[in-house]
C-alpha cells in the first residue's frame, strides 16, 4: 500500500462530500504494499481508508472486489466494507484513478505467526469459502496455471541471476505441473493472497481478512495451500508442520477436505509455490529504479517449492489420512 498517487486536500475535500462521511479531519498516506495508493482518512464519520487503484489493477475487475467484501460482511465474514456515496456507487474517480473509500478494519498483522494464529486462520479461511459460494459475480485467475509458461517466458534464462540454473529448472517444473494440475476439485470464490500482512488479528483472534484485490473463483484447496506457503514456514525457510497441521485441522473443522482435494494438496502446494516464485522473479529483474516498495526476495519461494517437491503426500503436512 504504497502512494504511488498524490491526492491534494481541494481533490479529496470535493470528493469526500459525495458521501455522509462528515468533514475532513485528517489524512495520511500509508507506505506499505506494493500495488495501490492508500490514505488514512479521518472524517466526524470515523477512520476509512481511501483507495486509488493504479494500473496493475485492472477497473473492469474492481466490482468483483468490492462487491465480493460487501457480500462477505453481509455473511458475517469481517473485512473491509466499500462506503456506497450518495448515489449508491461504491467505486468513483479521484486524480484520474479509480478509487474506493472502506471502513477501516481494528487489528495488527502478526510477523511470526505460531500455531494458535494458523489455527484461527484455518477456521476463518474455511468460513470465507463457504461465504463465497453464494457470490453471483465470478472472476478467472489470471495467475493461475496456465499464466505460468507466459509469465516464465517474459524472462527466461535471466532467472539464472537469481539463482545458478534455475531457469531450467522452472521450465521443467512447470510442464510437470501443467501434467498434473487438478481440474475437478470444489471450487469458488478464493481470496489467493492469504498472506499474514492481510489478516488483522485482536488479540488471539482475528478481526479481519483484507486486500481482496487478487480475488477470483478457482479451487478452494488451492487457496488453503497459498496459506500452507505463506504461514507455515520459519525465516529460515524449514517448515513447520505443527503450524501446519493446526491450520489444516481447524479448516477441516468447518469444510472437509474432499479425498481428491486431500490427495492433490502437494501438487497444489507446488503450484502455489510456483506463482509466487514467477510473480517475485518478475518483479526482481523489472524494478524500476525508482520504485518507491522493494521487491520481495524470490529464493525465498525457490526454497519452498525444493521443499513441496520433496514431499510425497498430504501426511507430510500434518494431515491424516482415513
Amino acid at each position: 500500500m504504497a502512494v504511488y498517487t498524490e491526492v491534494s486536500d481541494e481533490e479529496l475535500i470535493d470528493f469526500l462530500a459525495t458521501y455522509n462521511l462528515g468533514d475532513l479531519l485528517s489524512c495520511k498516506g500509508i507506505a506499505e504494499g506494493v500495488e495501490n495508493t492508500n490514505y488514512l482518512i479521518h472524517t466526524s464519520a470515523g477512520p476509512h481508508i481511501l483507495t486509488l487503484y493504479e494500473k496493475r489493477v485492472a477497473r473492469g475487475d474492481l466490482p468483483y472486489f468490492l462487491g465480493l467484501m460487501e457480500h462477505l460482511s453481509s455473511a458475517g465474514i469481517t473485512c473491509p466494507l466499500p462506503v456506497r456515496d450518495r448515489d449508491g456507487e461504491m467505486l468513483r474517480e479521484l486524480a484520474g484513478r479509480p478509487a474506493a473509500i472502506i471502513t477501516f478494519l481494528e487489528g495488527v498483522w502478526i510477523r511470526n505467526p505460531r500455531p494458535e494464529h494458523c489455527s484461527e486462520l484455518g477456521q476463518a479461511l474455511a468460513r470465507m469459502h463457504l461465504a463465497g459460494q453464494s457470490y453471483s459475480r465470478t472472476r478467472a485467475n489470471s495467475l493461475s496455471a496456465a499464466a505460468w509458461q507466459p509469465l516464465f517466458d517474459s524472462f527466461g534464462t535471466d532467472a539464472d541471476s537469481i539463482a545458478q540454473d534455475l531457469s531450467s529448472e522452472l521450465e521443467n517444473e512447470i510442464g510437470d505441473l501443467e501434467n498434473s494440475w487438478p481440474h475437478s476439485l470444489p471450487a469458488g470464490v478464493i481470496h489467493a493472497d492469504l498472506f499474514p500482512d492481510n489478516v488483522f488479528f485482536l488479540g488471539k483472534r482475528i478481526s479481519g481478512f483484507i486486500d481482496f484485490y487478487f480475488a477470483c473463483n478457482d479451487m478452494l484447496a488451492y487457496d488453503v495451500a497459498i496459506c500452507l506457503n505463506a504461514w507455515c514456514f520459519e525465516k529460515d525457510n524449514s517448515f513447520n508442520i505443527t503450524k501446519a497441521r493446526a491450520l489444516l485441522a481447524a479448516y477441516n473443522q468447518i469444510r472437509p477436505l474432499t479425498g481428491e482435494e486431500y490427495d492433490a494438496l502437494p501438487v497444489l502446494a507446488r503450484g502455489a509455490a510456483m506463482r509466487f516464485l514467477l510473480t517475485r522473479i518478475f518483479d526482481w529483474l523489472n524494478v524500476a529504479g525508482d520504485a518507491l516498495v522493494r521487491p520481495k526476495d524470490p529464493l525465498e519461494y525457490v526454497r519452498k517449492l525444493r521443499f513441496h517437491k520433496s514431499v510425497t503426500s498430504a501426511r507430510d503436512y500434518g494431515l491424516g489420512g482415513d
